[in-house]
């Protein structure tokens, strides 16, 4: 899996995982995630949309990026999940935490 990290103008990390989100490379993005809040970059979005597959260490990961962030004041928010990262999340009803956003740029919009 490829990481790409990057932040916009506005001070809002994104993470683009790309390929297989699982057991191997679910550590790589929990710690990616948990520098960024470190670092004081609070507000972050995962653009899922070059994500083929996602297990249950890639939602580990996700979940801890979340509550890292929120316990620094900030959100992580997810952006453009392919349709097998939604089936993972509606089977697991984490679908009503990671709230899927259409975009990158709208994911902090209201």
């Amino acid at each position: 899996m490829e990481l790409d990290v990057s932040t916009r103008d506005d001070g809002i990390a994104v993470v683009v995982p790309r390929g297989r989100l699982n057991m191997v490379s679910a550590r790589q993005l929990k710690e990616t995630l948990s520098d960024l809040v470190a670092g004081g970059s609070a507000r972050i979005v995962v653009d899922l949309g070059e994500t083929t597959f996602l297990d249950s260490s890639g939602l580990g990961a996700l979940i801890g990026g979340l509550k890292a962030a929120r316990q620094a004041g900030g959100d992580l928010r997810v952006a453009r999940p392919t349709p097998a990262v939604v089936s993972v999340f509606e089977l697991t009803n984490l679908d009503r935490v990671l709230r899927a956003r259409e975009s990158v740029e709208t994911a902090f919009d209201a």
